[in-house]
């Protein structure tokens, strides 16, 4: 199955505030916050959603496209992405501007407070899919991006037949309550995190049953209670893998979202690509950035099955070409 994953690429920096954002949150005070948290560290590492869930796809054994805009500063980051077996030929560089950036605080509680830098990314919008790529893909991803470029991937795919995965994100503050319910009504699959689905659901008016009968599969993200998957009738729990070390949780669920990916691009049984995604995320929760991890085919098989049986499922992801 050839994807192709639009939306962000971008440097992430990750910064640690050694407390908690609660005890300095005066809830007679939210109309006139103004704080500053000193930090104690600072790190720069390659991020965006779409570089994110490649990367990750592109380690169990995809091939995947990206499709984005990217800065003059973006040439070691393609030599990145390249070497580890992503396709840049999709991301347009801009030399007029910097790569978007992504800004983001870390408490003690794993709370984040973040601030993105739209950069060159606001340059996606005037860029087709078929124009960019030549031919449209099987699947497309459509994650967080300029508004109006998911808005346009959206028109294009649904135009095309083509199904996609509706992934928006942390733009789900900025995506007005018809453009959300434009992208639901469009696409196979909508994925979101739990605040994300309430926002949702808000925003367009629709509640969970009401989503479920426009889409094919819809994935909520739980944190630390893992995900819920509704996919051709059924219910699927999907709990997460302990990790061994809790680093930052920047990039997690892009990492999961590569998991799912992967599992129905080769048709796995739901509860399986649920979980290949819990692991996925738990290899970036482990490190301290969304790019900052690796392992083989043996050693994420064998880690799975330290904890579910796949009925041999997953050998098919030791023996695979990519």
């Amino acid at each position: 199955m050839e994807i192709l994953i639009t939306g962000s690429i971008a440097y992430d920096y990750l910064m640690k505030f050694p407390g908690r954002f609660k005890e300095y949150l005066l809830p007679n005070m939210l109309d006139k916050v103004s704080l500053s948290f000193l930090v104690d560290s600072l790190k720069r590492n390659w991020g965006g959603v779409a570089a994110n869930i490649a990367y990750n796809l592109a380690l169990l054994g995809e091939h995947p496209k990206v499709m984005a805009t990217a800065g003059r500063d973006f040439d070691q980051y393609r030599e990145w992405l390249e070497s580890h077996g992503v396709d840049t030929s999709a991301v347009i560089q801009v030399d007029d501007v910097f790569t978007a950036s992504f800004f983001a605080t870390t408490d003690l509680d794993n709370n984040q407070i973040a601030s993105f830098y739209t950069g060159a990314m606001a340059y996606a919008k005037d860029h087709s899919i078929r124009e960019t790529v030549g031919k449209m893909p099987d699947m497309v991803v459509i994650s967080p991006n300029d508004p109006q470029a998911m808005t346009n991937y959206a028109n294009e795919c649904a135009e095309a037949g083509v199904p996609f995965m509706f992934d928006p994100s942390q733009q789900v503050i900025r995506l007005d309550a018809d453009f959300l319910r434009h992208g639901i009504e469009h696409a196979h699959t909508l994925v979101v995190n739990e605040y994300e689905f309430e926002l949702t659901q808000e925003k367009t008016g629709w509640k969970r049953d009401d989503i479920l009968k426009r889409v094919k599969v819809l994935i909520v993200t739980l944190g630390e209670q893992g995900a819920v998957i509704y996919a051709d009738g059924d219910e699927y729990r999907i709990p997460t893998v302990p990790p061994k070390r809790i680093a930052d949780p920047t990039g997690v669920g892009d990492a999961f979202r590569a998991g799912v990916l992967k599992g129905m691009a080769r048709g796995w049984p739901w509860d399986v690509t649920g979980r290949v995604g819990a692991l996925c995320a738990t290899y970036v929760l482990e490190q301290e950035a969304p790019q900052g991890h690796s392992y083989t085919p043996q050693e994420f098989v064998a880690r799975y099955r330290e904890y579910f049986d796949d009925d041999g499922v997953l050998d098919e992801l030791l023996s695979q070409s990519p």
